[in-house]
């Protein structure tokens, strides 16, 4: 039996004006999908991310994300 590692991303998640949900994988610059529904959206993340770790290859160095932080201006 293979045992793969499993990697862990950050994704942010944004309304639309036109009612979309997007997703942007903030480890993995250019790597966005949208869905009608969050359901379907959480399979689309999955899949953009198996998709772009192919083609960018499995050893990509991945920063390390360290917070979020919201301000006021």
């Amino acid at each position: 039996m293979t045992l793969t590692t499993q990697r862990e991303f950050h994704v942010a998640i944004e309304r639309g004006e036109d009612g979309y949900y997007v997703a942007s994988v903030l480890e993995l610059p250019g790597c966005h999908t949208q869905a009608k529904n969050r359901r379907e959206l959480d399979k689309r993340i999955r899949e953009v991310v198996e998709l772009y770790l192919e083609e960018e290859g499995k050893n990509l160095h991945v920063p390390e994300l360290i917070a979020f932080k919201k301000i006021k201006v």
